[in-house]
């Protein structure tokens, strides 16, 4: 991969159609701040508007993927001020990388506690270190989750199980992440960027035009009644027959040869 960037609070990396980005303050094990939310939000905008990129990987630099919030930092803040500022941050930024047409996936080698679990809940698809521990501690400091999360767990596993792990604040094991249908793959320690990247390779094949109207039918329909939503599916499975990709798949499907998809 071509690095962009080496000594940043979020390093930027792009080979094969895929970015990695690597929040980049270990010796914090990731913890967002205002600078690092300001630098993940111009990657993931850089990413975003480069045509070589087709999807993007999200990771952690050391030890752990992102081991929460500052805590100094939020102990120092009062609520209007959190509210205006940091709250009004790390919501932008994690809804921009939730709305984002490329497909995402995090890479997570290490803690994901707190903002770490949080920024998980805005990617697609999840790889997991086996040694890696996940959660929303935020209870056990008399807050509670932040940054979206009380939100999205509750849409993504069972709504008990979202609320034991956020009322009780354990920590989860990889293993359990997965049992529970929070994650996609558990894989060995080490190991945990290159399969995240190899999906994020697997997804960069794929017709990025049929992807971003994919993740639009996903990302509405989830919002509307069961009714709307098929009928706003039918629409977007439409919009995809009217794209050259979709003729050329089942083109090379019905020649046994691989498609050869151009976005459009």
């Amino acid at each position: 991969m071509s690095e962009i960037s080496s000594d940043a609070a979020v390093l930027h990396e792009v080979g094969d159609g895929v970015a990695l980005l690597t929040i980049n303050r270990p010796k914090t094990l990731n913890a967002l701040d205002l600078p690092t939310l300001d630098a993940l939000e111009a990657a993931v905008k850089r990413a975003a508007a480069d045509p070589a990129v087709k999807a993007i990987v999200f990771t952690g630099a050391g030890k752990a993927f992102v081991a929460g919030g500052d805590i100094a930092d939020l102990e120092s803040r009062q609520g209007l001020a959190h509210y205006l500022e940091f709250g009004e941050r790390i919501h932008a930024v994690f809804s921009l990388i939730e709305a984002l047409d490329k497909p995402t996936v995090a890479a997570v080698n290490g803690w994901a506690l707190g903002g770490g679990t949080e920024l998980l809940l805005c990617t697609d698809l999840r790889v997991v270190a086996r040694s890696a521990m996940l959660g929303l501690p935020e209870i056990t400091l008399g807050l509670f989750p932040g940054a979206g999360g009380s939100q999205r767990l509750l849409r993504q596993v069972s709504p008990c199980k979202a609320r034991e792990l956020m009322f009780l604040g354990e920590r989860i094991s990889a293993e359990e992440a997965h049992r529970i249908g929070l994650v996609n793959a558990v894989v060995e320690d080490g190991e945990v960027v290159d399969a995240a990247l190899a999906m994020g390779a697997k997804l960069a094949a794929k017709s990025a035009m049929t992807l971003r109207l994919l993740k639009r039918a996903l990302r509405d329909g989830a919002e509307m009644p069961p009714s709307a939503a098929l009928r706003h599916e039918q629409a977007m499975i439409g919009l995809v027959l009217d794209s050259r990709d979709a003729h050329e798949g089942c083109k090379a499907f019905l020649e046994k040869r691989p498609a050869e998809f151009e976005g459009r």
